[in-house]
């Protein structure tokens, strides 16, 4: 009976005691509004700082570092890698078209690779190339695409031509006959214009300085190239230090497009060859010299004594 009396006794007390615990824990009041005073988010939700969230920023935000980073890009490109270049003239025809955009390699001159024979090759004006031409006045955004490498340079006055002949070459050639290089006379049907003949006048035989080239376009009647400026410092000839770079690819008109590769006949191991042979021929002129004086010497001397 007693602990009857105590259970009955309990029992209000322990049902008070449980919607108390009931109100706490899963009814009114949760542990968390209690802990934070209310609707607080918890450290879960908040990387454990307690500040909200960072909202991601918006695509229009962004879109003008984006921009920027394309541009810089873009800058990036046309200085070491690639840059685009536009064909004013007929000098190249039929390779080159006026109005043709080229791709001019960069990239390969960074790191010590000089121009080679047959290469269609884009330079600086040496000076006294380009007097009487007429530059064009491009707009601001011209001149800003222009900048960037997105448009082809219109104000800047380079040349591109093919080249014929490198440092430490002899090129010549005979009015009407073929251009003749390191005692080679070059057949340059695959690539020069139809009906254009190689040497309309005479020239040479000249030789080309080391660090310079000897150029001369496809189109060779309608070509100021190296052979009318031999009267200006070089000779005709270019510095190297003047090409901006090769010129690979032929990218707009999409018809047009094409690669420009070295033309076959430059790989002939005879071009070589003959320049090999100059520096060994002068060493055994030198050294069968002073075995023709002695000889000589001999000779006087028998007669004398005779």
């Amino acid at each position: 009976m007693a602990v009857g009396a105590r259970s009955g006794h309990d029992g209000p007390e322990k049902r008070a005691d449980e919607a108390r615990a009931d109100d706490v824990t899963g009814g009114n009041v949760t542990d968390d509004e209690v802990s934070h005073g209310g609707g607080a988010p918890r450290d879960d939700e908040t990387g454990g700082s307690g500040r909200a969230p960072k909202k991601q920023r918006s695509f229009w935000k962004e879109l003008p570092l984006l921009v920027g980073i394309a541009l810089v890009l873009a800058l990036l490109i046309k200085t070491f890698l690639v840059q685009a270049f536009s064909i004013p003239s007929e000098s190249m025809m039929n390779t080159l078209k006026k109005g043709d955009r080229v791709l001019v390699d960069k990239l390969t001159p960074w790191f010590g690779s000089e121009p080679e024979r047959g290469e269609v090759v884009v330079f600086h004006d040496p000076g006294g190339w380009l007097e009487t031409a007429e530059t064009p006045k491009p707009n601001v955004v011209q001149k800003f695409l222009s900048f960037i490498g997105l448009m082809p340079s219109a104000e800047e006055k380079d040349l591109i031509k093919r080249v014929i002949a490198v440092g430490g070459d002899t090129v010549s050639c005979k009015e009407g006959g073929k251009v003749v290089l390191n005692g080679v006379a070059l057949d340059e049907t695959s690539y020069l214009y139809p009906g254009s003949v190689p040497c309309q006048d005479s020239f040479g035989p000249i030789k080309v300085p080391e660090g310079r080239i000897w150029v001369m376009g496809d189109n060779r009647q309608n070509s100021l190239d190296s052979r009318f400026h031999q009267e200006l410092p070089g000779g005709g000839t270019v510095a190297n230090d003047l090409v901006v770079g090769r010129a690979v690819v032929v990218a707009w008109p999409v018809t047009r497009w094409a690669t420009l590769p070295v033309p076959g006949i430059f790989d002939n191991p005879a071009l070589n060859k003959a320049v090999a042979a100059a520096p060994l021929g002068a060493a055994s002129v030198a050294g069968a010299l002073p075995l023709v004086l002695w000889r000589r010497k001999k000779q006087l001397a028998r007669h004398t004594a005779g």
